[in-house]
């Protein structure tokens, strides 16, 4: 089995055939290994962490929603959150006529703040705007979720970077440590037994209200 895990840089789609038309680069461009397909998504506008394998079986039980493996993002936002606005996205925003899981929800502030290096291209900055930074989970994948939770509150995204992926309740999970945007390597003798750990385990129960299956932010 070949698993790989990638932090996709801004402006690639999460796949390797280019879109017709699409000013967006694929993944063709960052990985020359064959056989290996996204588990899982990013939107070209997202940065992350995204895993790759050539495992069907570890594609499946990453993206059925029966799971709900957490994703936790950092985001960068327009505004200064209020205690009512981060209340908000914690119990759950109506969006398109259904309502979105429970999140779990801190604002970074200090020392907390992700050191990520400049955006290329850099993000919009209005100079009487302060911005602020999020850290967001979430059970379910669906289209432009983060994005459109934030803007339903008051608080457009500016940036998005996931950076780990839970794998299972008892903590096992995947991060992006120290690896750069646009870089990639084979998992580890450690994450790969997390996956296989993650492969022996039971089928949960489906989740309830509100859950997605396209794992793309």
């Amino acid at each position: 089995m070949t698993t790989i895990l990638l932090h996709k840089p801004y402006g690639f789609l999460s796949q390797f055939t280019p879109e017709p038309s699409s000013r967006w680069a694929c993944l063709r461009d960052l990985i020359d290994v064959p056989g290996v397909y996204a588990a899982g998504r990013l939107d070209a506008d997202s940065e992350g962490l995204l895993l790759l394998t050539d495992q069907g079986r570890l594609q499946q039980r990453l993206t059925d929603p029966r799971f709900g493996h957490w994703r936790s993002y950092w985001v960068q936002v327009e505004g200064q959150p209020e205690d009512a606005q981060l209340q908000q996205l914690r119990q759950g925003i109506d969006i398109q006529h259904r309502q979105t899981m429970p999140a779990q929800l801190r604002w970074l502030q200090g020392e907390e703040i992700p050191l990520l290096p400049e955006r290329s291209p850099p993000i919009r900055v209005r100079a009487k705007i302060p911005n602020s930074w999020l850290e967001l989970s979430l059970r379910e994948g669906r289209n432009r979720q983060v994005r459109r939770m934030t803007a339903a509150v008051g608080l457009p995204t500016l940036r998005l970077v996931r950076f780990r992926i839970d794998l299972m309740d008892g903590g096992d999970a995947l991060d992006l440590h120290d690896l750069p945007a646009g870089s990639w390597r084979f998992v580890t003798s450690a994450e790969q037994d997390r996956l296989n750990r993650l492969l022996s385990g039971r089928v949960p129960r489906p989740l309830k209200a509100g859950r997605g299956a396209n794992r793309q932010e």
